[in-house]
């Protein structure tokens, strides 16, 4: 708690905010974070007032609850619908789908449970070994080894997984291939860092000359990293950096990585709104085909839709506009009645904006 508390001192906070404005160029510059996480920080504790009008900080497709496609939570929902227990975590139920979401399924009839962690679907099972059940397991490389372990202990057979994780990386190389959405440097996050290490964006300052800074969730973190930006612009150069060294290795967590490597293959996949990512999400090996809900279940989805009517969630998952350009943001829009996935979790940008009354982009 001390060492928390040390990256929330005020007075600190000024200096660096004071240093943040010497560095400040004249042009306009734009820093993309791809985390939920930071932009709570970056808006509970109003770090975007602090910062020089020439510098931008937008928020990227960083909550892993958004970015899961319509398509897979209709899967759910059919299995739901056909009889099978879904057990998921509980802000992905209400996430809107083409038609409905997991919590309107439920209230339709259909069997869809909370869970805190994979370890309570597995427990679930073994309770009910005569009932099926389904865990929806979603989420980026930070919880990817924690469905892994559970499928090497080899859980009871009616338990079965309907893996929707993704991979951040991939998301931030689509985020430099979009038209008009300039980028001077990216703010990596802390926790899937935890796992994979800094290996995976060496590619940002090699390949692409894109500053690249690993950050903690505290807000001097947030305005370190912002520091350590603008120092390599100034610079004129483009490094990988580790502002979050007090839990952030070069390596990683070889340990989980390797646990991820024996389960998952990486494949291409659908992120909601952003359409299909080369080598961005993971799907069980064949050797695990037993307990891959969609080959268990022929599960077969000819339609999906990612947004509905006026939604502009697409385009705040890459930061190309602010919660507030959305037409739809704060009025029919709200936490108590989604219709776009970015208002549903704590860790979207949306609900991140509704929740502190930030009306203006």
């Amino acid at each position: 708690m001390k060492e928390q508390l040390k990256f929330r001192d005020p007075s600190l906070a000024k200096k660096v905010a004071t240093r943040i404005k010497s560095l400040a160029p004249p042009h306009s510059v734009k820093f993309c974070h791809v985390c939920g996480t930071h932009e709570w920080t970056i808006a509970h504790y109003g770090l975007r007032t602090l910062l020089p009008e020439t510098v931008d900080v937008i928020a990227g497709p960083g909550c892993p609850v958004c970015v899961v496609p319509a398509a897979e939570i209709d899967e759910a929902i059919q299995l739901a619908s056909d009889g099978v227990t879904v057990t998921t975590f509980g802000d992905v139920i209400r996430v809107p789908s083409s038609e409905m979401s997991l919590q309107e399924a439920r209230a339709s009839g259909g069997d869809v449970r909370i869970v805190y962690s994979v370890r309570d679907a597995v427990k679930m099972a073994e309770k009910k070994p005569k009932r099926d059940f389904v865990f929806f397991a979603i989420g980026f490389e930070t919880t990817a080894p924690s469905t892994a372990i559970e499928i090497l202990n080899k859980p009871p057979e009616n338990l079965s997984f309907l893996v929707s994780h993704r991979l951040i990386p991939p998301a931030m190389e689509l985020l430099l291939g979009v038209g008009d959405l300039h980028i001077d440097g990216f703010i990596a996050p802390g926790h899937v860092s935890t796992i994979i290490g800094l290996k995976p964006y060496e590619i940002f300052p090699k390949a692409y000359r894109m500053p690249t800074i690993v950050a903690g969730f505290e807000p001097l973190d947030v305005l370190f990293a912002i520091s350590m930006l603008l120092e390599q612009i100034k610079d004129g150069e483009a490094r990988l950096e580790n502002e979050y060294t007090r839990s952030v290795t070069r390596d990683g967590n070889v340990k989980a990585q390797k646990l991820i490597a024996k389960v998952f293959d990486v494949v291409d996949g659908h992120w909601r709104g952003l359409g299909k990512l080369s080598s961005s999400a993971l799907a069980l090996k064949e050797e695990f085909a037993s307990y891959d809900a969609r080959k268990k279940y022929n599960l077969k989805i000819e339609r999906s839709r990612d947004l509905l009517p006026g939604c502009l969630c697409h385009l705040v998952m890459i930061g190309k506009i602010k919660p507030p350009e959305c037409p739809l943001f704060m009025k029919v829009c709200t936490p108590q009645s989604p219709k776009g996935a970015c208002m549903v979790s704590i860790e979207g940008t949306c609900r991140i904006w509704f929740r502190h009354k930030i009306t203006e982009a």
